[in-house]
């Protein structure tokens, strides 16, 4: 950096002292070129300051003063050039308007204030005094935003600690205002200052830090900007052991990153960033000690030998299920809340991955601990007490920083996963379902949104991913139980605002659900009948994916819809829904007569006749793959249900 700078300010310093030598060889405007000469000799001291500064020197700004500077001076000496004599003709025929000495004397001036600027806004800030505001540079007068960005990177590379937080903070206050701020504060160089004060500021710069550097990444050129600046391996590293609040507006910037730039998620990904966030989801959310594993010797190793063997045995005792020393009491995994889970195949699946994740230790007479016949040395243990440490410490955080923590790492989750299958795939290897089942049902408003988003892309991605959907939404999963009964419950309530997400989610799974798991048909049927157009239309949708085809019960599903009288509620929805919701109702209608033709009860809701008339009208005929659903559907029930409609009584 210094290099460059010397190299930027060879040039101009050369040209001054030839216009210093000029204005001496002058035969004519000898007062004026004196002027000159003065203004050019200040100049030229700044210039070499500025040399000798030029460690601590700003290369943004330096370049666009220098630059101007350098141009200037060009002019200067060429006027000055013209006063020397060099012959009474061309002394005769050179006309020298005393305009041009004044202008060129102003430009000198805007120079110098600009030059004084430069090496004010550059200076360490113990040289800066006690004057907070260095005022405008005379270049600033068209873009006064642009020279205030300057002066706040500026601090952001040689402030204190307090000035740093206070100038990342100015940052954010602009970076909210538009686009056109953010572009700037990335191109004059903000990145790097700004994740440098991220990593080694303290707490509140740190947060400021964070906030600025998820409201600059907005299109995907800026976040790769801030991805090659190392932005990923900064984020881990606060995520791992930064402050809690700190690690709440990480968890926020990494969400904005990645939704604004999709590509970057296997970057974050690569830096750990799925397994410390859901280590934050669980924190008080999922107890994973060694005290509350189910240890029948050695040989509950998996989930499903773990709720083989709560099948087989429900009511036996603590005394056959724990390690010795352990009391009944800690054989079940308490709540966030203080209350026991209702489920406990819950308690089941948390207990096992206790066991493998924490395998029970053995301590020795020398102090050192045993795990699995293993010797761990006294490093590992030093670093087992840094990590209770740090728990302690987390543990003594406020409710409303936990709740936040929580709310960003399924932010944060929800973002990453959305239409990756790899993320998703660590994802529900993890604890994370459980613990989105639990924030569903006991968190806050946020955390409960964020978490019903986080399942609903997951589960997006598992519908399209057999693989995926096989290995993490099995029936007889504890997690997927969990997972649908959170969710069944909201849309059985359906007076939330997770109840889209939910809709969405159940949708997803329709193809992992038994011909006996009927009970998430009911609670989407009643969602069909006089409820918000949105509401309704993302019902249908979600039964469609029931009925469809591609579903491989779809004849049973279809008949639990007309059961639960969704055939009566689709007719109406195709004569009088609103265009979002018609389309899809009629759909859904298809699919059921396609499925059921001989049904009775749709002979009853005649909806042959709904299909006759849909076939006519335009907004079918321009759906080519529902115009030729429709008619598949209207022959089935013709073989059917014409005979209906000539008197026939299916009785």
């Amino acid at each position: 950096m210094a290099d460059i700078v010397k190299q930027i300010l060879a040039k101009p310093i050369q040209l001054s002292d030839q216009v210093v030598k000029a204005a001496d060889e002058a035969s004519s405007f000898k007062q004026e070129c004196g002027e000159l000469k003065a203004k050019t000799e200040k100049l030229a001291g700044l210039l070499r300051q500025a040399a000798r500064a030029s460690n601590d020197l700003y290369e943004r700004p330096t370049r666009r003063i220098i630059d101007d500077t350098e141009q200037m001076l060009e002019k200067a000496l060429s006027l000055v050039l013209k006063c020397r004599a060099n012959g009474l003709m061309k002394r005769v025929f050179t006309i020298i308007p005393a305009a041009a000495f004044r202008k060129m004397s102003g430009q000198l001036e805007n120079s110098i204030g600009d030059v004084s600027w430069l090496l004010r806004v550059s200076a360490p800030a113990e040289d800066r005094g006690d004057a907070g505001y260095l005022g405008l540079p005379p270049i600033a007068a068209n873009e006064p935003i642009l020279c205030l960005i300057w002066e706040q990177i500026a601090i952001l590379y040689t402030g204190s600690l307090e000035d740093r937080s206070d100038a990342a903070a100015s940052l954010v206050s602009l970076a909210r205002d538009n686009d056109r701020y953010t572009k700037l504060i990335i191109e004059e160089g903000g990145v790097v200052p700004l994740l440098k004060l991220l990593k080694e500021g303290k707490p509140e710069g740190q947060e400021n830090a964070a906030r600025a550097l998820g409201l600059l990444g907005r299109d995907p050129e800026s976040v790769e900007h801030m991805i090659h600046g190392g932005a990923c391996s900064v984020f881990g590293k606060v995520l791992k052991e930064g402050p809690m609040k700190v690690q709440a507006v990480v968890a926020w910037a990494t969400s904005e990153l990645v939704s604004n730039h999709p590509k970057c998620q296997d970057v974050f990904a690569q830096h750990n960033a799925i397994r410390l966030l859901v280590g934050h989801l669980a924190f008080e959310t999922v107890q994973e000690h060694s005290k509350y594993a189910i240890a029948t010797n050695n040989k509950a190793t998996s989930i499903h030998h773990a709720v083989a063997l709560a099948k087989e045995n429900p009511n036996s005792t603590s005394a056959t299920a724990l390690p010795k020393g352990l009391d009944e009491d800690q054989s079940s995994i308490p709540h966030p809340t203080g209350k026991q889970m209702p489920n406990q195949m819950h308690n089941v699946v948390v207990n096992t991955m206790a066991v493998r994740a924490n395998p029970p230790r053995k301590s020795t007479s020398n102090g050192v601990s045993q795990s699995n016949g293993v010797k761990q040395p006294s490093s590992v243990q030093q670093h087992q007490n840094s990590t209770s440490s740090a728990s302690k410490t987390r543990e003594l955080e406020d409710s409303a920083t936990k709740c936040q923590i929580k709310a960003m790492a399924a932010r944060a989750l929800w973002k990453l996963a959305k239409g990756n299958s790899t993320i998703c795939k660590s994802i529900t290897e993890s604890r994370a379902l459980l613990c989105f089942a639990v924030l569903i049902e006991k968190g806050d408003e946020e955390v409960r949104y964020n978490s019903a988003m986080a399942l609903m892309e997951i589960t997006a991605v598992a519908e399209q991913d057999a693989d995926l959907r096989r290995s993490a939404f099995k029936p007889n999963s504890p997690a997927c139980k969990a997972v649908v009964d959170q969710v069944l419950r909201i849309i059985e309530i359906a007076d939330s605002e997770l109840l889209i997400p939910c809709i969405r989610t159940i949708g997803n799974l329709a193809r992992t659900f038994r011909a006996t798991e009927t009970r998430m048909i009911g609670p989407l049927v009643k969602l069909l009948d006089e409820r918000e157009p949105e509401v309704t239309g993302e019902a249908a949708a979600a039964l469609t994916k029931f009925a469809c085809t591609a579903n491989y019960l779809h004849k049973d599903h279809s008949r639990g819809i007309i059961e639960a009288g969704g055939g009566k509620h689709l007719v109406q929805l195709a004569y009088f829904g609103e265009g979002g919701v018609q389309i899809p109702a009629l759909e859904l209608l298809c699919y059921i007569a396609l499925n059921v033709p001989d049904s009775e009860q749709l002979a009853k809701d005649e909806v042959l006749a709904v299909l006759e008339w849909a076939s006519k009208q335009s907004w079918v005929t321009q759906l080519e793959s529902l115009e030729a659903l429709l008619q598949e559907a209207k022959r089935g029930l013709d073989l059917y249900q014409q005979r209906g409609s000539r008197g026939y009584n299916f009785n």
